[in-house]
Formats: structure tokens, sequence, C-alpha cells
């Protein structure tokens, strides 16, 4: 059974940093592409972050970019988004999702499976 436990969200202020963590289990995950996803409230889920199976490659929202990190540990099947300098506008629910075919990417018809979603509020 594939389960992918998003963790770490929170309630931060503006400015402030949280760090999420995704456990997968069931695949095979240092072959797998993972990518993050937020979804606000009445918006559709938008893609965040991604990164290849090797974690050579990684991919980020023109939001996000030079705020947000996203890494890996295999031999953790694990994968990361550290987020810094948060802004009121990164509130959402936060989701992983695997790619089993290792393709890093924004498109989120492309995952294979999803997370369950952790909440991430940011205050002014």
């Amino acid at each position: 059974q594939v389960q992918l436990v998003e963790s770490g969200g929170g309630l931060v202020q503006a400015g402030g940093s949280l760090r999420l963590s995704c456990a997968a289990s069931g695949i095979t995950f240092s072959r797998s592409a993972m990518g993050w996803f937020r979804q606000a409230r009445g918006k559709e889920r938008e893609f965040v972050a991604a990164i290849s199976w090797g974690g050579g490659t990684t991919y980020f929202a023109d939001s996000v970019k030079g705020r947000f990190t996203i890494s890996r540990d295999n031999a953790k099947s694990t994968v990361y988004l550290q987020m810094n300098s948060l802004k009121p506008e990164d509130t959402a629910v936060y989701y992983c999702a695997a790619d089993l075919w290792g393709r890093p990417n924004t498109n989120r018809d492309s995952y294979d499976y999803w997370g369950q979603g952790t909440q991430v509020t940011v205050s002014s």
C-alpha cells in the first residue's frame, strides 16, 4: 500500500520559516521524482517545487524561488520542503506527490500518488 505522509505544517508569522516533510512507503522512492503542491481555500491546486529521483534537478514556482528549497533523503524515503521568509499568501494546504517514472515536473496530472496534505498558515 502506497502512503505519502506529510508533516511539519502549522501556524507561523510572516517572515518565519517552516520545514515540511513527506515520508513515503510502498513505492521505490529512490527512483521516483517528488513534488510539492499547495491549495489555498477557493483556489486550484498549484505547483510549488519538484525534485528528480537523484536530487540533482529541482524546479520551483516563480512565487517561491529564492525562499523555498526542496531536498530529499533517499535512505529515509523522505522529501523536504524548507520554507523561509513566509508570506500570508503562502497559506494553503501543502501536498507532496510522487511520479514513479522519475520525471520532475510542474504538471500535477503527471504525479501518481498524493499525500493527505498538511496545513500551513502564515499570519500577517
